[in-house]
């Protein structure tokens, strides 16, 4: 398995060194030649290193005395609060957010961008292109018949076994029969709660939740009863258990266990272990969206809410969208006790996929290039997500709030004030700067005063000034509120 590069390895080394207070604030790091003898590095990898550093945050240099550790601005941001369990959830109710994010989509593609914080995935440069394009056409070239021939039912099954090969590292014992191949993750969950739920009934959903989700609900006449869920570690499954107790037609439950979208939290093993025992106690489908974990940080595994499931009473979602392939398009789905139930409504649905993508991705899933691929993206991502919030804490007004995760594309943040964003993304909007507003991703009202920003681009000079930009905008509107 490749190793992170020498530079970044010894990076999170000193790193490591500085949040224990073995290097404190103002303590001059070791010299560039102190850290070749130390560790018997190259010049060039001592560089790097401190470079490293430096565009994390962590340290800086002064001219003609070497690189001195300095306190971040993001030490001193005030972390996301912790959302109240005590009260009771607001009524369930029917989402009515559809036409508010037609609204904000529509009015981003109708103004020119220069800068897109909006989204949820990386840029093109971080996906394996290349590979991928290889892959193809050695796909095409061994198999041109899969072009005029109909696809088989429930995805092809060489894709089907490497998804399940991979699945063993997240914990789930799967056989390839059990995998049903959807268009991204998005119809995924659409037939979970199409197989469980009637017009009318109840799910509940984490508070604040991806705004997608909430339009699937609302485009299926649901009622959505959010659930508080802290930025660091997931939904409150006491809160749950309480609206279970109080709500007696909840008929799903939709949970983003890791790096959850907009707040970036990974829950723990027992609050998820937790989480399946109460929907199994209940009789209420777990439905698991697993779009986000292969980017959390660190290569250990984490543990996917299936591998506790011992009846089939969790639905497993995922997708390839946001770590491989944005292009292709590519989920899946365990269905468990309700597999036959989807295989009929993904038929009457939307037909079997096309194979010539499913083929391609498992060429390269069954290869050792997928791991490094994934290597690299995380570590591509993490200097992003640092740097963007070192200037968010530098250029943003006091009382900014922003709880930074660990890992993915994304984070969340508060504005001071209450301070609402949509204001912030229509002037945002008119310096050709993109952004999500908080009201996107609840139907509670609850969140107005939060945005998501995108740390998928690669750091530029443009990029880094259009963050400033923001802090001058809410800067502005908070004074005029004043």
């Amino acid at each position: 398995m490749d190793a992170l590069p020498l530079y970044r390895q010894l990076a999170d080394h000193y790193l490591g060194a500085i949040k224990a207070g073995t290097l404190p604030r103002g303590e001059r790091m070791p010299s560039v030649r102190s850290m070749m003898r130390l560790h018997q590095v190259s010049l060039s990898t001592a560089l790097q290193t401190c470079r490293v550093l430096e565009s994390e945050g962590w340290v800086e240099a002064r001219p003609r005395s070497g690189y001195f550790v300095r306190q971040p601005h993001r030490a001193a941001i005030l972390p996301l609060e912790e959302p109240s369990i005590l009260q009771a959830p607001d009524p369930a109710q029917y989402v009515g957010i559809h036409a508010r994010v037609s609204d904000f989509i529509a009015r981003g593609r109708s103004h020119p961008v220069r800068v897109n914080f909006s989204g949820a995935r990386a840029a093109p440069e971080f996906y394996p292109s290349e590979q991928l394009k290889n892959a193809a056409i050695r796909a095409v070239r061994r198999h041109p018949e899969m072009l005029v021939r109909a696809a088989p039912p429930g995805g092809n099954a060489y894709f089907r076994a490497a998804l399940a090969r991979r699945a063993l590292a997240s914990g789930m014992v799967l056989s390839a029969d059990e995998i049903t191949i959807t268009h991204g993750c998005i119809e995924a969950l659409n037939l979970a709660l199409r197989a469980v739920t009637q017009p009318g009934d109840t799910v509940a959903v984490e508070s604040p939740t991806f705004y997608g989700l909430l339009q699937i609900l609302e485009s299926l006449g649901l009622r959505a009863l959010e659930i508080p869920t802290s930025a660091t570690r997931g939904i409150s499954v006491d809160a749950l258990d309480m609206a279970i107790q109080a709500y007696d037609n909840i008929r799903a439950v939709v949970v983003v266990p890791h790096l959850q979208n907009p707040l970036g939290s990974i829950m723990s093993d027992a609050d998820k272990e937790r989480l399946v025992q109460l929907c199994e106690r209940h009789g209420i489908p777990l439905i698991e969206d697993d779009t986000y974990t292969a980017l959390a940080d660190g290569d250990a595994p984490l543990q996917a809410l299936k591998s506790w499931d011992r009846s089939g009473n969790v639905i497993h979602c995922a997708s390839l969208h946001k770590i491989l392939a944005p292009g292709m398009r590519l989920g899946w789905m365990v269905a468990g006790k309700w597999q036959a139930r989807v295989a009929m409504l993904k038929y009457a649905q939307t037909r079997d996929n096309e194979e010539w993508s499913q083929i391609t991705a498992a060429e390269f899933l069954n290869s050792a290039d997928y791991d490094r691929h994934l290597r690299k993206l995380r570590a591509a991502l993490r200097p992003q997500r640092e740097r963007i919030a070192e200037t968010i804490a530098a250029s943003f007004p006091a009382g900014t709030r922003l709880t930074l995760p660990q890992g993915g594309i994304t984070m969340w943040l508060e504005l001071p004030g209450r301070l609402p964003s949509t204001p912030v993304f229509d002037a945002a909007l008119r310096q050709g700067i993109l952004i999500a507003p908080g009201s996107m991703f609840s139907n509670s009202g609850r969140f107005d005063a939060f945005m998501r920003i995108s740390c998928g681009a690669r750091h530029t000079i443009e990029v880094e000034e259009a963050v400033r930009s923001l802090g001058q905008i809410v800067g502005g509107l908070l004074r005029e509120a004043a």
